[in-house]
């Protein structure tokens, strides 16, 4: 998946080492857009943290004013590409009242617009074995989470149907997996790739597909969940 950088802000902190960016991102940001498209293009650990400072335009004592390993880095970059999805999850579920196919079909269209209209695709980098260390706890915690609301969403749609966590684990996966297929086809829609809005659509579809909903079920979904916030 690939890491939605926070809103740009205020240019605080240690001096950089090229003088002022023309970027209108922050320095920390900035650090985080550099390590994104070296872990994704050279490989995680490829990447030192001094490259990721030059990237950057920093001294690599500055970068470390905003992360102290390159762990860090990369756990922020992680988290980024989840937690958008689980307050939206969240939210959705809080909503009792609202149909939960159009609840699913929400929820599944923005996450894998999040995950499309990144730059890089840091859902290469889950499987990382860094990963299983005690610093991405908390994305491992996240993506547990945001797995669970889906779950229970297809609950609602399909009480006590069998199988529901290999369901739930094949859902999770066609969200990131088909953003992963997807992505790399070019940027902006037309004949070089899909626009984001269209791959959310068809991976909240075929979410849709996969919880058992027929034809007239989903494009019901479908419009009630433009619908929701």
């Amino acid at each position: 998946m690939v890491a939605q950088h926070p809103r740009p802000s205020a240019r605080v902190g240690r001096p950089r080492a090229l003088g002022p960016s023309e970027s209108e991102l922050s320095p920390r940001d900035e650090v985080l857009a550099a390590a994104a498209e070296l872990f994704t293009e050279n490989g995680y650990a490829a990447t030192t943290t001094r490259a990721v400072a030059e990237k950057a335009g920093l001294r690599q004592a500055s970068m470390y004013h905003y992360f102290a390993r390159k762990e860090d880095i990369l756990a922020t970059l992680l988290e980024s590409t989840v937690e958008p999805s689980l307050r939206l999850a969240t939210a959705l579920l809080a909503r009792p009242a609202a149909d939960p196919a159009a609840r699913l079909w929400a929820l599944a269209a923005a996450d894998a617009a999040l995950l499309h209209r990144g730059l890089y695709n840091l859902g290469a980098l889950y499987q990382l074995p860094e990963v299983r260390g005690e610093r991405f706890a908390g994305f491992r915690g996240a993506r547990a989470e945001l797995r669970a609301a889906y779950g229970e969403l297809l609950e609602l749609i399909a009480p006590g149907e069998p199988g529901r966590e290999l369901r739930c684990d094949l859902l999770l996966g066609l969200v990131e997996g088909g953003v992963a297929v997807v992505r790399d086809r070019g940027r902006g829609g037309g004949e070089d790739g899909y626009g984001t809005a269209e791959v959310g659509a068809a991976v909240a579809d075929a979410a849709l597909r996969l919880a058992g909903c027929d034809r007239h079920a989903r494009e019901a979904a479908a419009r009630a969940g433009r619908e929701l916030p």
